[in-house]
């Protein structure tokens, strides 16, 4: 990139690279759903979810074996920490209340628990579903807001590309927990539609940066709009770094010290701040000059100056 603006780093001469990297994170996220596939959470599927807590020195084989006795041989055991003593959660396809409690009493029979050391909770198949209705609803109206909203305030290729930097880190996030066979709960998908805020955010800022610069530096003679692209990202990456680190403390600290319910919430918001911050001018800013290097203006200014411009530019 010609040099007019000292000590950057040149993200836009790095286009391909990003352009790579995402499409190999969202190529594994798409392998990952279809061939591990996705595992939800009773609240959208219907079930039962049983808290052991505070199971001394009982065996995760031990809480198997006594779970198939007690006719749930399919399923899921996952150990826990409650209060620094150790437990088991474990969720079944039981949808009936009465049947749950009865395994449930067999299993802590068996391993001689304490009627008080557990916790059933069965949720029916069709409250499962409103849950899963009114969790699409909520991204699609996110989504619908979101474009009106840069659309208005800046115009309709800003909010596309916005858009689009949004529903990379959503796959990417989502294929993590196929990869991983973490359960997706409601409280992942409240997660999620926080990381939609914190990455618009994150996109905001360097949109509105460019966009003032986009009129200001503009005089039709010196600056691409690529180049004051990269000079406005330059402006607000520190800005942008410093939100990251702040909000994504107390999401490590969830991480590690948190219940399994705030590890839910918390794992996500991790893996979405990290891609908000990393589409903001990896996607999104690099989709709009794209997409504008194509309108007239930008197109003959970055032809006048196609020997110094960047190999992104060339292409």
């Amino acid at each position: 990139m010609r040099s007019h603006f000292k000590g950057e780093i040149q993200f836009m001469k790095h286009r391909r690279v990003f352009f790579v990297i995402s499409g190999v994170l969202i190529a594994l996220s798409i392998v990952g759903i279809l061939v591990r596939g996705l595992v939800f959470g009773i609240e959208f599927i219907g079930g039962t979810e049983i808290d052991f807590r505070d199971t001394g020195e009982i065996t995760i084989e031990q809480m198997r074996d006594a779970l198939a006795d007690a006719g749930e041989g399919e399923a899921t055991v996952q150990t826990s920490v409650t209060d620094g003593a150790t437990g088991f959660l474990v969720r079944s396809g039981t949808t009936d209340p009465q049947t749950a409690t009865d395994h449930a009493n067999q299993v802590a029979d068996r391993l001689g628990l304490e009627d008080s050391s557990y916790q059933v909770t069965t949720i029916g198949p069709d409250w499962g579903a409103d849950v899963t209705r009114s969790s699409l609803l909520a991204f699609f109206v996110a989504i619908a807001a979101i474009i009106v909203y840069v659309s208005i305030r800046y115009e309709f290729k800003m909010s596309i590309s916005a858009v689009i930097a949004l529903v990379h880190d959503l796959l990417i996030t989502i294929g993590v927990y196929a990869w991983t066979q973490m359960p997706i709960t409601p409280n992942v998908v409240a997660a999620l539609l926080t990381i939609m805020g914190y990455s618009l955010y994150d996109t905001v800022v360097e949109f509105n940066r460019i966009d003032e610069n986009a009129k200001q530096l503009s005089d039709g003679k010196h600056h691409t709009y690529d180049e004051i692209a990269n000079y406005s990202i330059n402006e607000v990456i520190v800005r942008t770094i410093n939100t990251t680190i702040t909000s994504i403390v107390p999401v490590i600290c969830m991480l590690a010290i948190g219940g399994s319910t705030l590890r839910d919430f918390a794992f996500a918001m991790f893996v979405g701040e990290l891609l908000g911050t990393y589409s903001s001018f990896a996607v999104a800013s690099q989709i709009l000059c794209v997409w504008k290097g194509k309108e007239p203006k930008w197109a003959k200014i970055a032809a006048k100056y196609r020997d110094t411009a960047t190999p992104a530019q060339e292409a």
